[in-house]
């Protein structure tokens, strides 16, 4: 609904300094992780921004700019996508220059994320994809898997206060973004289900934002052995898998209905 010039200049910034923050961890790590534990945590992540999370941004961007209604729907999904990563990194790495590029990130990706979204005419959206998409297994998947990291982050730290456990510095960071993000697939699911304007303009950015956190958490894992020289987490790659076919599904059918969905009614 209005000109997204400054959105394009900002989500440029994001995949530079993105590009920036990934390459530094790659070639600094001794001095960007100074600790083991962040070395795995981070060091293999930062190979999956830049195979997955630069690439989808600048496709998405692409496709919108080519006049595609899926760039434009994927667009907030990427955004999702690096905003998520850099929460993360911002709860768990210590102040230094890979910091303030994470602070710079989440900055950016939410402003811009925020401000694409009211640009999008939800009506002309659900207009279009009414009926075209799957709204019910969409919306309750994306609730379904919402309200599952919801719970395991509050329920994980607080079993681990009254248990007097010691959670890793990465592993809190990682509970307290899902208890910060998980709402908004929540959220998301059931306006999606409710056919809601909201839903159907969010719906496919955040299957898209999922889809893709599973793909790159299957791929730190792989490379976890080879970079750092973790032990090969068997299980953990066939759960996240699982898991991560669940959402795939439902985003690869809103994918064939926003491609081959009904043509908008005018207003």
């Amino acid at each position: 609904m209005r000109n997204l010039t400054i959105y394009y200049a900002l989500s440029l910034v994001v995949a530079i300094l993105m590009a920036a923050a990934s390459v530094a961890g790659l070639l600094y790590q001794e001095t960007l992780y100074p600790t083991d534990e962040l070395v795995r945590a981070f060091l293999p992540n930062d190979v999956v921004v830049l195979l997955i999370g630069l690439p989808i941004l600048l496709v998405s961007m692409w496709l919108t700019w080519r006049g595609r209604l899926i760039g434009l729907l994927f667009w907030p999904g990427a955004l999702f996508f690096v905003l998520y990563n850099y929460i993360i990194y911002l709860f768990a790495m210590p102040f230094n220059v890979e910091y303030l590029l994470d602070l710079a990130l989440v900055t950016l990706s939410l402003f811009s994320l925020i401000g694409l979204l009211t640009c999008i005419n939800g009506g002309l959206v659900r207009q279009r994809l009414t009926d075209a998409v799957p709204e019910r297994l969409s919306g309750g998947i994306l609730a379904g898997l919402g309200s599952l990291f919801f719970v395991r982050s509050i329920s994980t730290m607080v079993n681990a206060h009254i248990s007097q456990i010691t959670i890793t510095g990465t592993e809190l960071a990682l509970l307290s973004t899902d208890f910060l993000v998980a709402p908004a697939w929540i959220v998301g699911g059931i306006l999606l289900w409710q056919r809601k304007q909201f839903g159907y303009v969010s719906g496919l950015g955040l299957l898209f934002q999922a889809s893709m956190l599973f793909v790159g958490l299957i791929i730190v894992l792989v490379l976890q052995p080879f970079m750092t020289g973790a032990p090969f987490p068997l299980i953990d790659v066939i759960v996240v898998f699982v898991m991560g076919f669940i959402c795939f599904v439902p985003f690869l059918l809103f994918i064939r209905g926003v491609v081959s969905g009904k043509s908008p009614k005018p207003l």
